[in-house]
């Protein structure tokens, strides 16, 4: 039944040719860097997820660490996550010195469980945590209103990674609709543009806030600790200062017209996804396990995600019909940086029995009516033998 024998993987950027007049154009432009398309793009950005800021940076792990330097992350510092994401995640406070302690997740949204999160912090004295960074995993938001209060409670800050999420919303106990990275709840929230996910700029990256301190503080540590500012009058033109020990993590002009481009089409992307993962779940219903929707969320469906027994078997079958199925996430803890330094020995049965089941089917908005139904065909063909 495959059309004509083209493979058909887990994820897949959407260019066309809107994309790339927007990019030329950026490069017939005076700025290829630092100049006008990067605000543009923040502003735009911004209004999208209902944020005051927003601040480009070339790829979300820069946008981690300095989302964690900007509140304050440093050595003996603990930090509390889920070992059910890709690495940067965890990453990010280990770049600051600090230490990361891994809670558990639901067994069925797999995204971080509060009642894990607040058990380990209830079992430890006042103060020892320092943060907590949610991840709204596979598109899912998280729950940042009771993750809020739980911080509050304890004095916490709390970075939203949004990576997997632009577009989708939760709903508060007051009724209000909350956009992942809006960070009304959070004090801020990180976002990808690698080509696999809804916005593709190659590479980059967002940082949003609702924090003017915060604001100023990313945009200083995105461009080498430099600020020009309010400089020029006492000054020369040439005038500035190095304030702080900044990095290189700025987006080119390029990368943001493409960014702005595929911004505007977001919506549009996400309304398809949600249509392939209903299409998935009305094929996959009470015969395999999916990932469970609460009635206050809205999926962005960065990911479609199986739980299966024989998890090998079925990805090498898909693989043999040229349907590129992924695993995510190998657990951090397991990994063996994280097991030298001893987190192998954490408690996290839910993520790690996940992780023995899970799989990642195709999921993007250009996947056909056709690819799709050959790739459950082939499914569950594999499971019901």
């Amino acid at each position: 039944m495959l059309r004509n024998n083209n493979p058909i993987p887990y994820g897949r950027q959407s260019i066309d040719q809107t994309d790339i007049d927007a990019v030329v154009k950026a490069l017939q432009h005076d700025f290829l860097t630092q100049g006008p398309k990067v605000k543009e793009f923040e502003d735009n950005f911004a209004e999208y997820v209902g944020s005051k800021y927003a601040v480009a940076v070339n790829n979300a792990t820069a946008g981690l660490h300095i989302a964690a330097l900007a509140l304050g992350l440093q050595k003996g510092h603990r930090v509390i996550t889920t070992p059910i994401t890709f690495a940067a995640s965890a990453n990010c406070i280990r770049y600051c010195d600090g230490e990361v302690w891994f809670a558990d997740i639901d067994r069925d949204t797999y995204v971080l469980s509060i009642e894990s999160v607040k058990q380990l912090i209830e079992n430890k004295p006042k103060g020892f945590f320092t943060g907590i960074i949610p991840v709204d995993f596979a598109g899912l938001p998280v729950d940042t209103e009771a993750f809020r209060k739980l911080a509050d409670d304890h004095g916490l800050w709390i970075i939203e990674d949004a990576c997997h999420a632009p577009g989708g919303y939760f709903k508060d106990s007051k009724g209000d609709v909350h956009k992942c990275g809006s960070t009304h709840y959070s004090d801020i929230a990180v976002f990808s543009f690698h080509p696999v996910k809804h916005i593709a700029c190659g590479e980059g990256g967002m940082l949003t806030t609702n924090s003017k301190e915060l604001y100023d503080k990313l945009s200083v540590l995105r461009t080498h600790g430099i600020t020009k500012e309010n400089m020029s009058e006492n000054h020369g033109g040439w005038f500035y200062e190095m304030q702080t020990l900044g990095f290189n993590y700025r987006l080119t002009d390029i990368q943001c017209a493409l960014g702005i481009s595929q911004l505007a089409k977001n919506n549009k992307g996400v309304e398809r996804r949600n249509q392939i993962a209903e299409q998935y779940k009305s094929a996959f219903k009470n015969k395999i396990k999916f990932q469970s929707l609460p009635e206050n969320a809205y999926n962005a469906h960065h990911l479609f995600i199986i739980e299966v027994e024989d998890r090998k078997g079925l990805y090498d079958a898909l693989r043999a019909e040229k349907i590129y199925a992924q695993i995510h996430y190998i657990p951090v803890h397991t990994l063996p940086y994280y097991k030298d330094i001893g987190y192998h020995q954490a408690d996290l049965s839910n993520a790690e029995d996940y992780y023995s089941k899970c799989i990642s089917l195709p999921m993007f908005p250009t996947l056909t009516d056709e690819e799709q139904r050959f790739v459950i065909e082939k499914v569950l063909d594999f499971n019901g033998k």
